[in-house]
């Protein structure tokens, strides 16, 4: 890994207490989909306990101009800070890290396993996917509660569109709260849910990230499918 200097090129709400922030990308900053790095602030006006440096997932594709990570936006310094930075403001990215990226084997279906902002990494395998017209056949479960929360989901629905080995099946757990209608599927992402979507589920790899809680309620699921680790790839990740 290595250290960079960015700008603040803009910053959008993509859902409910949830914003996207773009980057500048450095001259020859290379990245596989699904890497993250360590986002830092440069003499920051406001600090607190949890420290100026916060790692994110890539949320961008390698293949889009941009750095772009989404947050959602809980009360600390840090995130009030990046939320009021002016545009054109440095900061400091050191990266990329991980190993949560596609395997270059295509014969394997894969099942992406996401729950709210959780689908980061997810948007740039998706969209690295369609973009490179690879041959991998992609399930995404993208449970929220409600439509309003769903970060990325037209996106998501266009990407399907458009690749037709990509399939998403997006969820609500409590959809009568929301002020947008939903049609499609409801609850949590489960056994029954996989098996009825995924042709081959015994043969797939199963991607997941996300907090301690989220990555252990997925473990647990897919061993319930009766695969063990070498079936698996996650992350975990805190400070959410």
């Amino acid at each position: 890994m290595s250290v960079h200097e960015v700008r603040l090129l803009r910053r959008e709400s993509v859902a409910e207490g949830t914003m996207a922030f773009h980057f500048s990308r450095p001259a020859g900053f290379e990245f596989s989909a699904g890497q993250s790095l360590l986002l830092s602030l440069i003499a920051p006006p406001e600090t607190d306990g949890e420290g100026d440096s916060r790692t994110f997932t890539i949320a961008s594709a390698p293949h889009e101009p941009d750095l772009m990570i989404a947050t959602r936006m809980r009360d600390t310094a840090f995130k009030r800070v990046l939320k009021s930075l002016a545009l054109g403001t440095a900061l400091a990215i050191d990266g990329p890290a991980g190993e949560m990226v596609l395997e270059p084997d295509a014969s394997r279906p894969i099942v992406f396993l996401a729950g709210g902002i959780g689908i980061t990494p997810f948007r740039s395998m998706a969209l690295h996917a369609a973009h490179a017209g690879l041959a991998h056949r992609i399930v995404l479960f993208y449970g929220n509660r409600r439509r309003e929360d769903a970060a990325f989901l037209g996106e998501l629905q266009d990407t399907e569109r458009r690749n037709p080995n990509f399939r998403l099946v997006a969820l609500m757990s409590e959809p009568e709260k929301s002020a947008q209608p939903w049609n499609g599927e409801t609850g949590f992402i489960r056994r029954e849910l996989i098996e009825r979507h995924v042709p081959e589920p015994k043969s797939a790899i199963y991607y997941f990230a996300g907090p301690p809680a989220m990555t252990g309620a997925m473990h647990a699921l897919v061993e319930e499918l009766g695969l063990g680790e070498q079936a698996m790839r996650y992350e975990e990740f805190y400070g959410y």
